[in-house]
């Protein structure tokens, strides 16, 4: 059974959609993480959780919120837990509990990324309305 828009758009506004300001992606998966392990791989995210809660960065703090996802793969699958950080579009790699303090600190607090963990970069357009078209649409 399809789900109303009415309750999806309630969704959305207990979740502040549309009013954070990055969406962090952590990979958990199984070969990402092969040398942490899954136990590594959860800790990484139980920090995340709590250094965005205690910065008041989640989503439970307002608007000014950084959205988090916890996904199975980001199509890696080494150097794990990979994280990535929209709409800046920075990947990282070996985003241990141990990296999680500094990263939410210098990337998310001060608007520094951390060179030497990136590995690759794809920001998202600079767009508010969805009109802008990324560089790869405009070449077609």
């Amino acid at each position: 059974m399809a789900v109303s828009n009415e309750k999806l758009t309630a969704v959305a506004d207990k979740l502040l959609i549309g009013l954070f300001h990055r969406h962090v992606f952590l990979c958990l998966g199984e070969a990402c993480c092969a040398e942490i392990g899954a136990d590594g791989a959860e800790a990484a995210w139980d920090k995340l959780k709590s250094e965005l809660k205690d910065r008041q960065l989640s989503l439970a703090t307002g608007p000014a919120a950084c959205y988090r996802t916890k996904v199975g793969c980001l199509r890696v699958c080494a150097g794990g837990p990979i994280m990535v950080v929209y709409p800046e579009g920075t990947w990282y790699s070996g985003m241990t509990a141990d990296r999680i303090p500094r990263f939410v600190q210098e990337h998310l607090v001060e608007g520094r990324p951390i060179e030497e963990w990136i590995f690759a970069r794809n920001p998202l357009p600079n767009t508010s309305n969805g009109e802008e078209k990324c560089a790869a649409d405009k070449r077609r």
